[in-house]
């Protein structure tokens, strides 16, 4: 029977979620052969379930959960932009990925839930890839989850980021309108490249301003229009600068000597000495605004994560643009 905490989840999520442990390609499959059935009904994989719905699963052997891997999971808050009963907005440190899964035993939203056992629901409302920083929205209840995952799918959510590139970024250019092509690699890893036309890919957009100018580096706030896989990261890299300390589309020579820290080889641009330990070693990618409806009242909630520390200091120990350092307010 579908209680308040389940309705208005699509079928196949509630099944993944109550079926632990169970393969998804097994889900699916129950799915398709009308195993599954929804108050006596077929029903497909994208079904909304509502309250008092009778959801009919069928005999399956599951392997036995791993519960000693379920408390190896170790409890860590976040820090925290927002809270009330409905939504939790935190701010992800980079390298932390926001879920487990894909050879990662556990993320920001299984470490919450371990630290807060008393909550009855943490869901994520989004994702950010593992080395990026900043907002991330989980929502505290079902109706929460699905009104704010219903304004990122209907592109009401303004999100911006920081980033840092390589090269002058142009100031002429402030559109990027390049298409997507998402596949995976032999290894099986996710990886996304531009494409000439939405025949090959799907559209996808970025807006670029400049906030400030280095001898070697730009700072750019970039908002996008549309949610795509690694979309900055590709788009930055596709127009010629790519993002510092990008380990899949970025300077691969950079990234590398900017991590070696005290020692390492002269990097053109960075005065290293004013850096901790000489180095810098994570990807400049900072989600750092995000204004959208509140899911209860409607009214704008405005969200701001502040610079994470290494990303100010590598901004001090850049080298300043000989021309003069053209610094804009970014218009978020």
């Amino acid at each position: 029977m579908i209680d308040e905490g389940s309705a208005g989840q699509r079928l196949d999520n509630f099944l993944i979620k109550v079926l632990k442990g169970a393969p998804k390609t097994l889900v699916y499959r129950v799915i398709r052969s009308g195993e599954v059935r929804v108050n006596k009904g077929r029903a497909s994989a994208d079904t909304r379930l509502e309250m008092g719905d009778e959801v009919r699963i069928p005999p399956l052997r599951l392997a036995e959960r791993d519960e000693s891997a379920a408390s190896a999971v170790p409890a860590r808050e976040f820090p925290v932009l927002f809270e009330d009963e409905h939504v939790l907005a935190i701010n992800k440190p980079a390298g932390v990925a926001v879920h487990g899964g894909s050879g990662v035993s556990f993320g920001v939203i299984e470490q919450l839930r371990r630290a807060r056992p008393q909550a009855r629901f943490l869901e994520l409302v989004h994702r950010l890839d593992k080395e990026t920083s900043g907002i991330l929205l989980i929502a505290k209840k079902r109706s929460a989850l699905t009104a704010l995952q219903d304004v990122f799918r209907q592109r009401q959510a303004h999100k911006t980021y920081a980033a840092l590139v390589t090269g002058a970024w142009p100031v002429s250019r402030k559109v990027i309108d390049v298409a997507l092509h998402k596949f995976l690699t032999p290894e099986g890893e996710r990886r996304v490249v531009a494409v000439k036309g939405e025949d090959e890919g799907r559209r996808s957009i970025s807006l670029v301003h400049v906030v400030a100018r280095y001898a070697a580096f730009s700072l750019l706030d970039v908002t996008i229009k549309t949610g795509r896989t690694h979309q900055i990261r590709v788009h930055l890299s596709h127009e010629g600068h790519p993002i510092v300390g990008d380990e899949k589309y970025g300077d691969f020579a950079l990234n590398k000597a900017l991590a070696r820290g005290t020692g390492g080889e002269a990097v053109v641009g960075v005065d290293r000495a004013r850096l901790p330990e000489g180095r810098f070693d994570r990807m400049f990618l900072h989600a750092r605004y995000l204004r959208l409806a509140h899911p209860a009242t409607g009214q704008d909630l405005v969200l701001e994560a502040p610079m994470p520390p290494e990303c100010v200091a590598l901004l001090s120990a850049l080298v300043p643009d000989p021309r003069g350092t053209a610094t804009v307010a970014p218009d978020a």
